[in-house]
């Protein structure tokens, strides 16, 4: 059995702000270690049902085992796909509306722990960063085969790497001479192109170009969005939505589409009552997202970046 220990964030304030009920029906998206998973069940009846999704094999291998007394009773379903498919992968299972549905993005503790999966510019690796190891796309087909202005493009927009054109104008005139193959030498490559004095700063020179590529490998803006979009339209009446976010682009993309459904349409300006058409049938839970306490900090110095947000569908009438 793979080993996939994972330090749950916010794991109480996400769970709590599903508002669990014993025969609900709910969705992890981003099962991972479990934690949870394993919070939601311990708060389900024998029937309420969860489905739990991950596109790494290696965390449902995991939650066989880990999950095992909940797999038992019937009371969980893994699902092995990415959760862009999140509709589909559920009405297959004759579903069509659920009562919560959680995310944890970005990348888990063992996946950056585990060298061979590339994630990491702290160890020497293969240029990987697959989510989904049966994808054919690759951190090694991106640096090798992508256009300068294709680099340069996702540098600035995934990264937001100030020096994304010197980054990636290095790149073309290393692999012009050899491919590059590990995560030690696009490290190297990196520290290269960017100045000395801006080195000494901002945490380690590698850090937005390799999170740039990893999202660009897993096309985790494009899935999040999709996803989102379906995971809002299979809400029951009162149903939540938690998501938690790890970087300014998922938060943002996050909080831009949680206000889109929460705000009130353009109006006449006297109108005495908000015509029933223009009403949001979404409303936020907190105006401002729920952070990890210092203490949590102090235990997982990974959570200093998260922040929660949570929706809930209005009832209709």
């Amino acid at each position: 059995m793979t080993e996939f220990k994972h330090t749950t964030v916010l794991l109480e304030e996400t769970v709590a702000g599903l508002n669990i009920r014993k025969d609900g029906v709910y969705v992890d998206c981003t099962l991972g270690g479990g934690g949870h998973s394993q919070l939601i069940l311990s708060k389900l009846g024998s029937t309420g049902h969860l489905y739990s999704f991950d596109q790494d094999q290696t965390a449902i291998d995991y939650n066989q085992d880990h999950l095992a007394p909940y797999i038992a009773n019937q009371q969980v379903t893994f699902i092995k796909a990415n959760f862009r498919n999140l509709k589909n992968e559920l009405n297959q299972r004759g579903i069509d509306h659920v009562d919560g549905i959680l995310y944890d993005l970005g990348v888990s503790s063992p996946q950056f722990d585990d060298a061979q999966r590339g994630f990491s510019y702290r160890y020497d690796a293969p240029l990987d960063m697959r989510m989904d190891q049966s994808q054919e796309l690759t951190a090694q087909a991106v640096v090798n085969e992508w256009s300068y202005n294709d680099l340069v493009r996702i540098f600035f927009r995934y990264g937001e790497e100030k020096y994304a054109k010197q980054v990636a104008r290095r790149i073309e005139k290393v692999r012009e001479q050899h491919p590059i193959v590990t995560t030690g030498e696009l490290v190297e490559i990196i520290k290269e192109a960017i100045p000395a004095a801006a080195r000494r700063t901002g945490g380690h020179p590698a850090k937005r170009v390799f999170q740039a590529i990893r999202i660009a490998v897993n096309d985790e803006l494009g899935a999040l969005e999709e996803s989102l979009e379906q995971a809002l339209d299979l809400l029951n009446d009162n149903g939540r939505i938690s998501v938690i976010t790890f970087q300014s682009l998922e938060d943002r993309l996050v909080k831009r589409m949680f206000k889109e459904k929460t705000e009130i349409g353009d109006l006449p300006a006297g109108l005495p009552v908000i015509p029933a058409d223009k009403k949001p049938h979404f409303k936020l839970v907190n105006r401002k997202p729920i952070v990890p306490s210092e203490d949590e900090l102090k235990e997982n110095r990974r959570a200093h970046s998260a922040k929660l947000r949570i929706i809930e569908k209005l009832q209709e009438g």
